[in-house]
């Protein structure tokens, strides 16, 4: 056959089957877009190796990861359609190796489109996507973009690979096919499926442990190790449930003579029924990609928009300058350089606070404390120890209260107090003279990752001795040990006077104790902002990019799912119609059989969602977004919006449904 004839037979074919094709092409060529985008964003040379730019490679990973499967499934859809059709060529005479050759043509064809498409719209909507970044980021410098080759060929190559591994599918699947079955197509193994109990009973058991973690989690650190568990249970049994669960549930809807035996139930349930081993994978799918679309879009929004709350929760004080060490000369030239900065910029400070203190990791077993522990401990065992020697706590609170030796005033972090009477100390008993229910260094918050125990003791010298204990005693890194034992000094302080005056001294001020006490830290609220705002606005971008991308992959799940759905109802609508059942009882059927399972999907992601509130929040915590209200207040738009969105697919969808049918 002439090579033109192929050509031909392609475009024809493409034309034809315009109602699949087209939403396949169209979301190949966004696909591309997307990954271009990404990609380049990521190389770009402005946004350097930091934070900003791991994550948009990460990013890229996952769009790349992403392009694999889902064009490999959407794939399968357009060949289970075309089955029929390559089956009636076969019978009039083309052979499977002249079918090769067309399916070639197309695959070059839809693969040329895409690509192509894909890049022109990468390069038009690019910089509009560097502008957006560097918008949320809030880089006040500018910034050049700039397209890589090895973006536009890394690009080029993946998705001509995509192709090639679809078009072999194909191939292999006319290969191991006879006509006859070609013929069936999507109408083979129609029958009704059993009811598994067991793995139904499994899915249960996966979705209700998983569930459970979520809700019952309460340390944030057991959150971080939990939390992947809980979801990769929920994955597994979503799609048992969906695909074994949701037959169980048909069959007790179709026992059940009242519902089963209407009109639009009827036909609904009995359809369902025979056609869900095949659509379960599916239902699970759009229900998972919702799940994710909901949890990215509202977790990324509540952080950017949470990013002051979390400035403040972090730094509770403007400046914080700590000096390792305690040696007197250090201290006086830290205040000396803070006094100076803050004339000069004509700034007061507010609320500063002078503390010496130890610290160190330790376990907490009933009331004993071990500094030093040996063995085995879980996790919930280990806090932060910090120890403050009590003229510290009378200069800052004011209360002149006398301490023995074996006395000790305590406060922890959590919001529960102890009420004890007596604290073990590795060997050594402490009478508890007091337990505060507020410190000045730092409010109780039960989001903290580890509990803080603070510890006021008579004098400085009891803390060194502490101090050296832990030097001899534990098993940490030597270098560990060596930086964290000791005794340290720490001020905090908010600045008060004009805006502009008070960034310049914060500027100032952290340079100067860089070069003149190296062996200081300072943290500074309004210095970190900038960076704050670039890893939040970075991941606001990434989470909606990625939620688009999640959420359109769900649109076209839906779209052929319907599709499909409608070429095979259209045969059994249409006996029903000759046997007597009206135009409006079908819409009436559509309806019914749409609704269900259109929303169904939905109904699971919202209440997955929901379920894992608890432990999304206490992961936010860890970042010290702490604003509960605004995380519930995102989410809940989050939903609404998406609801709205799903509630028109499915109006266009269903639409289409009865046109097929009909």
């Amino acid at each position: 056959m002439n090579k033109k004839i192929y050509i031909r037979l392609a475009f024809t074919n493409i034309k034809n089957n315009r109602k699949t094709y087209i939403p396949y092409i169209l979301t190949s060529v966004l696909t591309v877009m997307m990954l271009f985008i990404m990609h380049g964003l990521a190389r770009n040379d402005s946004v350097g190796e930091g934070k900003i730019a791991q994550i948009l490679m990460l990013a890229s990973i996952v769009i790349m990861i992403f392009a694999v499967i889902f064009l490999f499934y959407t794939n399968s859809f357009l060949i289970k359609r075309r089955k029929k059709e390559i089956g009636v060529y076969n019978i009039l005479g083309m052979g499977k190796g002249h079918i090769a050759k067309m399916l070639v043509m197309e695959t070059i064809i839809t693969a040329g489109v895409s690509i192509g498409f894909g890049l022109l719209l990468g390069l038009l909507f690019s910089r509009l996507m560097w502008l957006l970044l560097t918008r949320l980021i809030n880089y006040d410098t500018r910034m050049e973009y700039m397209v890589h080759p090895e973006t536009l060929t890394g690009t080029v190559v993946l998705f001509l690979i995509i192709f090639v591994m679809t078009l072999i599918y194909n191939l292999m699947q006319i290969k191991l096919s006879n006509p006859a079955e070609l013929l069936r197509g999507g109408t083979v193994g129609e029958r009704e499926p059993k009811t598994k109990l067991l793995l139904t009973a499994l899915g249960v058991l996966l979705v209700g442990a998983g569930y459970y973690i979520a809700v019952t989690v309460e340390s944030p650190l057991a959150a971080i190790q939990l939390f992947f568990v809980a979801v990769i249970m929920v994955i597994l049994g979503t799609y048992a449930l969906f695909t074994a669960g949701s037959i169980a549930v048909l069959k007790l809807l179709r026992k059940n003579k009242k519902f089963y035996y209407q009109s639009k139930h009827f036909t609904a349930v009995s359809g369902m029924l025979y056609r869900m081993k095949q659509n379960a994978a599916g239902l699970a799918n759009i229900c998972i990609l919702s799940t994710m679309v909901l949890v990215l879009v509202s977790t990324s929004v509540s952080m950017y928009l949470g990013t002051e709350d979390m400035l403040h929760v972090r730094y509770p004080k403007e400046i914080s300058v700590r000096l390792y060490g305690t040696a007197k000369e250090s201290e006086d030239k830290i205040e000396t350089i803070i006094s100076e900065v803050a004339d000069k910029h004509k700034v007061k400070m507010k609320g500063q606070t002078r503390t010496h203190y130890g610290s160190s990791a330790a376990t907490l077993s009933e009331n004993t404390i071990r500094l030093a522990p040996a063995g085995n401990y879980g996790e919930k065992d280990v806090k932060e120890v910090y120890m403050i020697p009590r003229e510290d706590y009378i200069r800052m609170t004011g209360e002149n209260i006398d301490l023995e030796e074996d006395e000790v005033i305590f406060y922890t972090t959590a919001e529960e107090t102890y009420g004890w009477k007596e604290l073990q100390i590795e060997d050594k008993s402490y009478r508890i003279v007091k337990e505060l229910h507020d410190m000045w260094t730092e409010p109780k918050d039960d989001n903290r990752l580890t509990e803080g125990l603070f510890l006021v003791f008579s004098d400085t010298e009891q803390i060194e001795g502490w101090l050296q204990y832990i030097r001899e005693h534990s098993d940490m890194r030597e270098e560990w040990i060596q930086n964290i034992c000791r005794m340290r000094y720490e001020t905090s302080f908010d600045l008060k006077g004009e805006e502009e005056a008070c960034a310049l001294a914060e500027e100032e001020l952290g340079q100067r104790i860089q070069n003149e006490a190296p062996e200081a830290e300072l943290d500074s609220r309004e210095l970190s902002k900038r960076e704050f705002y670039g890893l939040y606005g970075g991941l606001l971008f990434i989470g909606i990019y990625l939620g688009a991308m999640f959420l359109m992959a769900t649109v076209l799940i839906i779209y052929y799912k319907q599709i499909s759905e409608g070429f095979d109802d259209r045969e059994r609508y249409q006996i029903m119609q000759k046997v007597g059942m009206g135009k409006q009882e079908v819409k009436r059927c559509i309806r019914s059989q749409v609704l269900l399972v259109f929303f169904l999907p939905l109904a699971v992601a919202v209440l997955h969602v929901a379920v894992a509130f608890p432990v999304v929040k206490k992961l936010l915590a860890l970042i010290y977004l702490t604003n509960e209200s605004l995380f519930l207040m995102c989410t809940v738009g989050t939903i609404g919006v998406f609801a709205v969105f799903y509630a028109v697919v499915y109006g266009v969808t269903a639409r289409e449904y009865y046109r097929i049918v009909k």
